[in-house]
Parts: C-alpha cells; sequence; structure tokens
C-alpha cells in the first residue's frame, strides 16, 4: 500500500524558490574579485538565476550538459550553482590550485560544454584554452568595464544575465537527475569524478542544518572560507538557501585580515574551513590583539584539527569548534563532534578532549570499522581498523565507472564505501581518525598514528606545522620521522621537541628524529602532501637505524 501524500520531487531549485518567497530580504554579501564590496537579497539572487538559466538555455544548453567553473566564493557562483542545476544540467566546479595537466584532464574528461571563470583565473585559462577541448564558449564572470581582451570571443558574465528577461520557470523533473560534478584531488593517479543528485543535495542539507550538526538558522551569518571549488563549499550555499540565512562570500581575499573585517563588518556567526586558513587568521588576530564580536562556532575539517587550534578559539576567542570530517565522496559531511546531553556536565579538558575527535554521524550515514579480513571491530575506543561508510547521500560509483567498483559487500549482502581512514569508535559513537591506510606507522607490528604525532607537535609553541612519515627501519620495518616548520621568530631544537613528547604518547611512539624545513608540500585542498614528503624524506637515515 502506498501512502496518500504529494510527489513533489527534492530539486535544487525548490531551495532558491523558497529563499526568495520567504527570507526575500536577506542579504548576501559579496567581496567582489574586482575589490568592492556587493550587497544583494536572496530575492535579487533568485531573479539572476533565471535570467542566468534562460541565458543558458538560448545558448544551447541543455538538461545533463556539464557546465565547469574556475571561481572564488562570490555572488555570481552561487548562481551559477542555482541557475544550473535548476534548469538540470551539471554545475562541474574545478578547483583552480590542480596543475594545469590536472584541470585539462578534468575538464575534457567531464565534456565541459561551456567554462565560467573569474578574473583571477584569465591567465589560467588562456594557457588552457587550445586543450579544452568540448567547451564552446568562455564566459568572464565580471561586468563589461572589466572584461578582459585575451580571451577569443570571451562572454561578459553581466551582459549575458542582461540579455534575459528573467522569466525562466523552472522544469521539474526527476530527483535522481545529476546537480553537480566534484573530482576528487587524489595524490596518485588521475582525479576521478563524483556525481552528485538533486536528491542526495537537498538531503544533504538538511541534515548539515539540524542542531547536531552545523545547527544553521535564519538567524545565522555564515561565511563559507570552504571554496566552493571543493565539495560545493560543503553543501553550506544549498543550507544557506535552506534556512534563510545570511550568506557573507569571500571571493579572493582569504588571509586573515580579509576574513577577520568580513566577519567583523557583516557580524558573522558561524564560518567553516580547513585548518591552514584558520592558522592564518588567528596569526592574524594574535598580532593584532584582536577579538571576535559575534563569531559564535566555527566548522573544521578538510584534515584533522589540532588539539591546540581548538583549545585557542575555545578558551582565548570563545569561539565553539565544530570539528567535522567528511570525503568528496560523501557530499562530504560524515560527522560533527556535538556534544551529547550527558557530556553537558564534562569540564573544560574533557570537553576538548572529546572534541579532538571528528564527532557522530549525522542521520543518513552508517559507519564501521573492519580488520584487514573485512571482521567488524569493537565501538571501544581503542581498537582501530578501516573505516567504511554507506548512506544516500554516499558514492555508489564514480563518474563513468573510472577505477571499476569502488564498494565492499559485507556478509549481509550490503555494500559499504571504503574511505582510505584508519579510525577508532568509542562506545557513545564517535569517530577519530588516526590516520590515512597508506600514512599508518606500522613499527614491531604495531600501528602507530602519525595524526596524533603530529597534533602533539604543533602543540609545541615554537611549531607552526608538522608531518610525520614513515622510515625504514632495519630492526622495527618503520618508524617515525618528525618534519617541522617553526613558528616565525621563535627557536626550538630537536631534542626539546622529543622530550615534549614524553608522558603525551606512549614512550615507543616518539618519533626517532625531527627534520626542519622552511615549508611543507600541500594538496590543492589544503592536506599535507605525504607522498612528496615520502618521496624527499623517505630515505633519510634516522640516528637509531
Amino acid at each position: 500500500m502506498r501512502g496518500q501524500m504529494m510527489n513533489m520531487p527534492l530539486l535544487i531549485s525548490s531551495l532558491i524558490v523558497h529563499a526568495d518567497r520567504y527570507h526575500g530580504d536577506t542579504e548576501i554579501v559579496t567581496r567582489t574579485v574586482e575589490g568592492p564590496i556587493h550587497r544583494y537579497t536572496y530575492s535579487d539572487a533568485h531573479r539572476r538565476c533565471r535570467q542566468l538559466a534562460g541565458a543558458l538555455q538560448k545558448l544551447g544548453v541543455e538538461q545533463g550538459d556539464r557546465i565547469g567553473t574556475l571561481a572564488w566564493n562570490t555572488h555570481r557562483h552561487f548562481e551559477v550553482y542555482f541557475a544550473v542545476a535548476g534548469m538540470g544540467a551539471v554545475c562541474h566546479t574545478i578547483n583552480p590550485r590542480l596543475f594545469p595537466e590536472q584541470i585539462v584532464y578534468i575538464a575534457n574528461h567531464a565534456e565541459d560544454k561551456y567554462m565560467f571563470f573569474d578574473l583571477t583565473f584569465v591567465p589560467l585559462v588562456e594557457k588552457l584554452l587550445p586543450e579544452l577541448k568540448t567547451v564552446k564558449g568562455f564566459v568572464v564572470m565580471t561586468d563589461k568595464e572589466h572584461m578582459p581582451t585575451s580571451i577569443p570571443n570571451a562572454i561578459c558574465y553581466e551582459e549575458l544575465l542582461d540579455s534575459d528577461p528573467g522569466d525562466y520557470a523552472w522544469p521539474e523533473f526527476d530527483e535522481h537527475t545529476a546537480s553537480s560534478l566534484c573530482y576528487t584531488s587524489g595524490t596518485t593517479g588521475n582525479p576521478k569524478g563524483v556525481l552528485y543528485q538533486h536528491r542526495t543535495t537537498i538531503l544533504h542539507a538538511y541534515a548539515e542544518c539540524m542542531p547536531d550538526a552545523l545547527g544553521l538558522s535564519s538567524s545565522d551569518s555564515v561565511l563559507p572560507v570552504v571554496p566552493m571549488f571543493h565539495v560545493n563549499a560543503w553543501g553550506l550555499p544549498y543550507a544557506g538557501a535552506m534556512t534563510g540565512a545570511k550568506l557573507v562570500f569571500p571571493g579572493a581575499g582569504m588571509d586573515g585580515a580579509s576574513l577577520h573585517e568580513l566577519m567583523e563588518d557583516e557580524k558573522v556567526t558561524l564560518s567553516a574551513g580547513v585548518p591552514t586558513i584558520w592558522m592564518g587568521l588567528l596569526a592574524h588576530l594574535k598580532q593584532n590583539n584582536a577579538k571576535f564580536s559575534t563569531l559564535k562556532r566555527t566548522v573544521i575539517g578538510g584534515s584533522a584539527c589540532p588539539p591546540a587550534m581548538i583549545r585557542t578559539f575555545e578558551e582565548e576567542y570563545s569561539v565553539h569548534v565544530l570539528h567535522a570530517w567528511g570525503m568528496t565522496e560523501m557530499s562530504p559531511l560524515g560527522t560533527v563532534c556535538t556534544f551529547k546531553r550527558k557530556h553537558r556536565d564534562l569540564d573544560s579538558e574533557q570537553k576538548l578532549a572529546l572534541q579532538n575527535r571528528q564527532g557522530r554521524v549525522l542521520f543518513g550515514v552508517d559507519m564501521k570499522i573492519v580488520d584487514a579480513d573485512g571482521k567488524e571491530l569493537p565501538w571501544d575506543g581503542k581498537a582501530f581498523g578501516d573505516l567504511l561508510v554507506r548512506g544516500p547521500w554516499i558514492l555508489n560509483e564514480y563518474y563513468r565507472g573510472e577505477g571499476g567498483n569502488p564498494l565492499r559487500e559485507d556478509d549481509n549482502g550490503n555494500d559499504w564505501f571504503p574511505t582510505g581512514d584508519v579510525a577508532t569508535i568509542d562506545p557513545d559513537g564517535y569517530m577519530q581518525i588516526t590516520d590515512r591506510s597508506k600514512d599508518v606507522i606500522k613499527s614491531g607490528g604495531e600501528w602507530i598514528s602519525s595524526i596524533d604525532l603530529e597534533n602533539t607537535a604543533v602543540a609545541h609553541p615554537a611549531v607552526a606545522e608538522a608531518a610525520v612519515i614513515s622510515v625504514a627501519h632495519p630492526k622495527w620495518d618503520e618508524r617515525p620521522l618528525l618534519i617541522v616548520v617553526k613558528t616565525e621568530g621563535q627557536d626550538v631544537s630537536s631534542d626539546d621537541l622529543l622530550k615534549f613528547y614524553e608522558g603525551k604518547v606512549a614512550k615507543w611512539w616518539i618519533p626517532d628524529d625531527v627534520l626542519f624545513v622552511n615549508e611543507l608540500p600541500h594538496t590543492a585542498t589544503g592536506k599535507l602532501l605525504k607522498t612528496k614528503l615520502r618521496e624527499e624524506y623517505g630515505h633519510h637515515k634516522l640516528p637509531t637505524a
């Protein structure tokens, strides 16, 4: 027997329609690439989304066509998100920080029909132009006054919108229709595409807004520092429209001073980004003896947040840290570290210890840890194994079937996605990443968490950033090597750092040596590039060898 409810598909266009109808006067603010601050409302944004959709339809864009973007977090990028998906095409956000040959591969693999890009990336597009085989036209996301002359037949974004009256009617189609496309920033091999649906995007946004997740509401002013080219800015543009929250876009101004100024001027209450961004912001605050007047919580994900950073936000600036975890293949949010009722009366140290974990799953995500044979391990906070997930917004297969079937089937016939992370889960369901499976250090048959060692090192005031890799050892097979970037103006010796570990980790976990470097390599999404570190320092001779 079927229930007797209206059959309305979950479509992304319904978000911007809702935001216009019920939160039409709420602001969307952007620090534009051209420089000035731009302000308008959800109603203005919806009108311009319809203009863009109508203009794209006249250019021959059809349902299923991929539309590429090379753009910062701006109101124009927001419009592309909703116009492209709303008309049934696919918004393909490309990370401009990737190597040029990776961008070419991604755009050609996706068969992008049009490419939208910010002025910042004009030189990049000039270079890539001859190699983008499927792109019919290039749209510069600016006005007539700032149009470059170096891209032949380039289309001006504002003139494109002005060419349409804005009476486009959003079509209705199957909610399983593809809506957006992101490629993984894999460190080996070609990036793989993850194709999201309207249904999965809406469900993910619902879960993200829950109080036990990010707790978004119409009273929030949200600044997504996480780029819109990185897993759809963790879904915040959709969640913002769903709740009617004020959105504040930083454009290309990602430095500490620019972010702090926007946060204060626009009374930002919630922000989100990766640890490397917050390092810059916290350094700016410290150097200028500055504070936050309205920021109440910040989401930190992308890589494990150092406990020292959580402590700084909480104790020095009264900003609550929501430690989160997810993946491109997971849309991306999987867990957020929020407290249960039983944890309300914990003291500050106990709460900080809990916040070091990546947290509990949102409804819609299931997870487990397994050993090398696929046997499920206990949730005791001690056993650690390969982390597997499943759920309605988790990848089933990569775009165009790249790499074959990525899923693992359990004894009950259920499919699980192997995350590549090694983790523990405690009795309350709090998960903690101990390492990437390829980064874990196996010393004398026992595992050492490189993440724990890195977090401990970063807690030292003279350490700005740290990485730990495994190095071959004749007796123990592998031992940890600590690689450190010193805090500007401070000094520390190898012996000092190794002594700093005493009493904080098991004695046999303490690294065998320390190397000091000027900088550490990162992926295009800000994660430590350990493959490069292993190439460069993997043959380092340890003093204990």
